[in-house]
């Protein structure tokens, strides 16, 4: 029988992927409860940790449950089971069932809920209509014996230093003279006071995370033989805008905005609030701006963007009137939660795959997964 993998793998690879660093700061992701060591077998996905969600985790005996919306997005200081929070985080602490929240994070991410949600309309050519910044970078560079180079090298790596996306341990080496005279008070490594030195030297450069900075230099001034190393710390230009950040807009194949709609009511779980279009039903549309959840923030945003519609959820009679006013792109409102459920079978499908390798299993029989089809939207007809 092949290894279960742990719950630590698991949550390993979902913060690979949606790493909790991106969340918004006023969110809550990441792992909730759980043992890291315990084995999981099954994984269930839902975009709400709702009662009859938790429910259906524990009947099904699932070892992980991963939703996009928090249970606790509220600091609480205390879990009795007085309140639906509670009773549902006590349904799933019984079955022995984790739980883990991938939130803002996910919404941002290649392979996140904005970018599945684009997918399932059939958007192409993908880009965020908000690209998120890239993380501010430093190079830093110093000179070292060549025997002693190696040592500065994993005390670099140690601290954080050349992690390249998916790569760590990434630095450039070059050989080199090093010359120097050591004066009086000094207690050189090599050579006398007094007298000028030549030693084989190395030139070793690393790329990290500014905020890395302090970390590094401080492993890399003890790990150097030298008395006083010389080295240098370069602030890098930002770079280009990435493939994350929020919204996503695309192409379409041409077509109007009523067809448009038609297509979204049909790709979409079917809700109680269905589709709602502002907008001339006979407007062409070939290119659409899409963001899961709640996207009247990106209003201003796609409006200066060559979008021919934006579809998105919750908005509001004030602001969607006022952006109908201007002349920019049509709307189409739909609901919160079956927006974000088109990222459910992503996830799965994603964490499924990366487990029957880890887990050295052949044909997924290591870990089950599933998505939950249980509605959580708020709405029903009357």
């Amino acid at each position: 029988m092949p290894t279960p993998p742990r719950l630590t793998d698991v949550v390993d690879l979902l913060h690979g992927w949606y790493p909790p660093g991106t969340a918004d700061s006023w969110d809550a992701v990441g792992l909730v409860s759980g043992d890291p060591d315990q084995p999981v077998r099954k994984v269930l996905f839902a975009v709400d940790p709702a009662p009859a969600v938790a429910r259906e985790a524990a009947e099904w005996g699932a070892d992980l449950l991963v939703v996009h919306h928090p249970l606790f997005l509220k600091p609480v200081h205390g879990i009795a089971r007085t309140t639906p929070k509670a009773r549902t985080f006590g349904t799933l602490l019984d079955a022995g069932c984790a739980l883990l929240t991938a939130h803002t994070n996910a919404d941002q991410a290649v392979g996140g809920v904005s970018e599945a949600l684009a997918t399932t309309l059939g958007l192409r050519d993908l880009a965020p209509v908000l690209p998120r910044d890239p993380a501010p970078l430093d190079k830093l560079t110093t000179y070292v014996p060549r025997s002693d180079a190696e040592r500065v090298r994993e005390a670099l790596a140690g601290a954080g230093a050349g992690t390249i996306g998916d790569y760590d341990s990434a630095s450039f080496s070059t050989g080199g003279e090093g010359r120097f005279r050591p004066l009086d008070g000094a207690n050189p490594t090599i050579g006398a006071v007094g007298r000028l030195e030549v030693v084989d030297e190395v030139r070793v450069e690393v790329v990290l995370a500014r905020p890395r900075r302090t970390a590094v230099v401080a492993a890399m001034l003890a790990a150097h033989p030298y008395e006083e190393p010389a080295y240098d710390v370069v602030e890098l230009a930002p770079a280009a805008p990435g493939h994350t950040g929020a919204g996503r807009i695309g192409d379409v194949e041409p077509t109007t905005l009523g067809e448009f709609a038609a297509l979204v009511a049909e790709r979409l779980p079917r809700t109680a609030g269905g589709v709602r279009v502002g907008g001339d039903p006979g407007r062409p549309v070939r290119r659409v701006a899409v963001c899961g959840g709640a996207g009247d923030f990106m209003l201003d945003a796609v409006l200066a963007t060559d979008a021919d519609v934006y579809v998105t959820s919750d908005l509001r009679h004030h602001p969607a009137t006022e952006f109908l006013e201007k002349d920019g792109p049509a709307l189409v409102d739909i609901a919160h939660w079956a927006a974000e459920w088109t990222w459910l079978p992503v996830v799965e499908a994603r964490v499924r795959e990366a487990l029957d390798g880890l887990g050295g299993a052949a044909e997924g029989d290591t870990v089950e997964t599933r998505v939950s089809e249980i509605p959580t939207d708020p709405w029903t007809r009357p």
